[in-house]
């Protein structure tokens, strides 16, 4: 009989405390059961065998000696693993329960099943060692998973099965790795209500970014059909982030990011056979349909910080939606193992200092540069085939696959998310991995050279041969203030989570086109006049990548909010300032559909570009979808810190059209608290300074543009490279001037480019002219700190 009599216990008798006894996973549930259900946390009921009855089992089919025997024979001669592996684990398939322990899983089993109103209830029966999910170490997908267990009989041997498999070679080698005694770890087993998610969906999520450790936000994955498929990563699910800070707010709607994966199959219930669940190919309807509404997406996002305040650390949770009942559900809660151990005060950049010819792009895991030759594998069984230092290339990868992930320089996978099996496993050792690039294992060779950069943000590209790149070692400790503010210039709404631990005052520069070039990628009028387009391939292609979407302009504004919340997100509530469009004439003509919307210009630099542009008849109603979606990001999902800048405006008339054309779409000056800038960047602007003072909020000095126009040098020109220069004293004068008469008015001024960081006599010249903020790339931001602090100290003492 087991030590203490008690084979089983059911979850809501279960807390925290009981880890020892029931293994983390279990204990987790219980935990949740009993403390988080007043605070809506639903989680499905169900029970656990306890480590005293795993032991009573092994010494009741005198697996004890054997066991021993057969591990201490591994641990002295590795290449025994599967041969004594698959020993061991026949000894637990074939062994019986004692009579007490069958008959206690009977009852607790009739119990659960009464409880749902049952026959045979249909469970999930999962593994809980009791070493499991430690802060220090994941176990995940170590252990067995049997979905759709119903009836006593199959219920007994899915529980021999789960402790069989606490011995898988893959269990044996870590536990050896992490020094774990294979005698001290003992297995407990949940038993479930299964969640119907094979009627509706599930996923995973984590209330931490997990490429970036940025604490703000929760991700969500989500695929249809039961959640495995998640887990193991054989789907590219969708994928949700939501900002946490502003859940709470009332009408307010923080989700910074909604990705479509293409959730290409889902895991369903199977009848008849041996066989519990089956895979099938998901319809096409399906795959172009998101699993979550918004207001799901939110629930989810609200359990996950009560998770998490809750336990007081980052949590990797799995969630499903009952498709009979419509309710969501918790089915299993455990510490983030990655980014909580790691230490904040320093992080290490990564930058391709060459171009290369791409290859193909998928999810990026971590943030660094990798490169070698790709080793493209189909089975793990060929890890003899696998030289170290090799870029692993598969379809996707389980437990099985850790021997040859731990000897790569860098992982790719044809499916998978972020919260996949290949995902977790490479930010635990720290390599970098792309993960759902749909075709990486027919797109590249074995043994071709390649780049894998996770540097470029959320995207992670591969490209042809080795490219040359450097890291940088930033240290956060010990910065110090400065009284000029220093923000930072951000383009890309993917790279935006890297620099969330960098010490600003906010940004400085939010380029719009960035995200219309990279993300939208089709011209805002052909999105207005998609069915009258003359060119039938943009418009099928409109059309295509629109198919969500009722009105084709809302595709536009949907995106451009989210793409703008997610750069803007990291520095809440810091200001953001959002310059509106500034596209030449030929680059909008290289969006989807924008050649029938561009005229040629034998100078486009000088062309109509900016603020011309947003109350010309041939691009207002473009321009109105940039200010719907500026009112979106500010006030459907609550980023109210976002201010907007009206670039290369050139006569006061002109600000006065554009300020109509901002009041007209309710993005006015002063609406809501917003607040409007203007680019300094054109010579009228210095010599009317004190009017444009009297229309606009600020001023942040464009200092290409205005080198350009006050020394009358195209800055592209190769052969007047060395003639261009902000130091020029002209230059100098006018930003001086400028500053002068900003200060006057009251009147914020900034700057907003690379030259203070280049040039430290350049930002002691503004510093000493009482410039209100630098605006500088992330990368520049903690040496131009100490330079600043240093300038305004020995100002100071003067």
């Amino acid at each position: 009989m087991s030590s203490n009599g008690v084979y089983i216990k059911r979850f809501d008798k279960l807390s925290s405390e009981d880890v020892g006894e029931v293994g983390g996973k279990n204990a987790s549930l219980g935990e949740m059961l009993g403390k988080l259900k007043d605070r809506g946390v639903r989680v499905p009921q169900g029970f656990a065998t306890t480590a005293d009855a795993y032991r009573e089992y092994i010494e009741f089919n005198d697996i004890r000696d054997k066991l021993t025997e057969h591990l201490d024979e591994i641990a002295g001669d590795s290449s025994k693993l599967a041969k004594k592996g698959k020993a061991i684990r026949g000894f637990f398939r074939r062994g019986e329960f004692p009579d007490k322990y069958a008959a206690a899983l009977r009852e607790a089993y009739r119990e659960l099943s009464d409880l749902y109103n049952e026959d045979e209830v249909d469970v999930a029966v999962r593994s809980s060692a009791t070493a499991e999910d430690l802060p220090s170490a994941s176990f995940a997908g170590q252990q067995e998973t049997f979905l759709n267990v119903s009836g006593l009989d199959d219920l007994l041997e899915a529980c021999k099965q789960c402790y069989a498999s606490l011995f898988t070679d893959r269990a044996i080698s870590y536990r050896q790795e992490k020094g774990f005694d294979h005698m001290k770890v003992a297995l407990s087993i949940g038993v479930q209500k299964m969640v119907r998610s094979d009627k509706s969906g599930a996923g995973v999520m984590f209330t931490i970014d997990t490429e970036t450790g940025f604490k703000d936000v929760v991700v969500i994955n989500a695929a249809w059909g039961l959640g495995e498929n998640v887990v193991q990563g054989t789907v590219n699910p969708d994928e949700y982030i939501v900002f946490k800070p502003l859940m709470e707010k009332n009408n307010i709607v923080p989700i910074i990011g909604k990705k479509i994966g293409d959730k290409a199959r889902k895991m369903i219930y199977a009848r008849g056979g041996s066989q519990t669940t089956r895979n099938v190919d998901t319809r096409k309807k399906e795959r172009n349909r998101i699993v979550l509404n918004d207001d799901e997406i939110l629930q989810l996002s609200k359990w996950a910080v009560v998770i998490e305040e809750h336990y007081k650390k980052p949590m990797d949770i799995e969630w499903a939606k009952d498709g009979i009942d419509n309710n969501l559900y918790i089915v299993q809660a455990r510490p983030e193992t990655v980014h909580s151990q790691k230490e904040p005060a320093t992080m290490k950049t990564y930058r391709l200092t060459e171009e290369g010819e791409e290859i193909l792009t998928g999810l990026s895991i971590g943030e660094a540069i990798s490169s070698g030759k790709a080793s493209v594998l189909d089975d793990p069984s060929d890890i003899d085939e696998f030289e170290d230092g090799s870029i692993l290339v598969t379809d996707r990868t389980d437990p099985d696959w850790v021997p040859i992930m731990k000897r790569a320089a860098g992982i790719i996978t044809d499916y998978g998310g972020r919260t996949s099996h290949a995902a977790i496993v490479s930010r635990e050792l720290g390599v970098p991995a792309i993960v759902g690039s749909g075709d990486a294992t027919d797109q590249i060779e074995d043994g071709q050279e390649i780049t894998l950069s996770c540097a470029e943000g959320d995207e992670g590209v591969v490209y042809q041969g080795i490219l040359k790149y450097e890291t940088k070692d930033i240290d956060l400790k010990n910065i110090p203030e400065t009284q000029c503010k220093i923000k930072v210039n951000v383009a890309s709404p993917a790279a935006s989570f890297r620099w969330w631990r960098l010490p600003t005052d906010g940004i400085g520069l939010a380029r719009m086109e960035f995200i219309i070039n990279n993300v939208i990628k089709i011209h805002p009028m052909a999105l207005v006049r998609c069915d009258d387009l003359e060119d039938n391939e943009a418009r099928k292609q409109i059309r295509r990548m629109t198919s969500m979407y009722e009105d084709k302009t809302e595709y536009f504004v949907d995106h451009l909010s989210r793409g703008i919340a997610k750069i803007a997100a990291p520095h809440y509530p810091n200001p953001v300032l959002v310059r509106m469009s500034d596209f030449k004439t030929n680059e909008y003509a290289e969006l989807i559909g924008g050649k029938e919307f561009e005229s040629e210009e034998s100078n486009p630099m000088l062309g109509f570009r900016g603020a011309a542009r947003y109350y010309s008849e041939e691009y207002r109603e473009a321009f109105n979808l940039e200010c719907k979606a500026i009112k979106k990001v500010r006030e459907k999902l609550g980023f109210d810190n976002i201010d907007i800048m009206i670039p290369f405006c050139r006569t006061l008339d002109e600000a006065d059209k554009v300020l109509d054309a901002l009041a007209d779409n309710g993005v006015g000056r002063g609406h809501g608290g917003l607040s409007v800038f203007v680019m300094a960047e054109i010579p009228s602007n210095i010599i009317l300074a004190e009017e444009f003072a009297a229309r606009f909020d600020g001023f942040s000095i464009g200092s290409n543009d205005l080198t350009q126009l006050v020394l009358g040098i195209d800055r592209d020109s190769t052969k007047l490279a060395d003639l261009f220069d902000e130091r020029d004293e002209a230059v100098k004068t006018v930003i001086g001037d400028l500053i002068k008469t900003a200060r006057a008015n009251n009147t914020d001024v900034g700057i907003c480019g690379q030259a203070p960081s280049d040039y430290p006599e350049f930002a002691e010249f503004l510093v000493r002219s009482g410039i209100d903020s630098i605006s500088l790339n992330p990368d520049s931001v903690i040496d131009a700190k100490f330079m600043i602090a240093e300038l305004e100290s020995k100002i100071e003492s003067k």
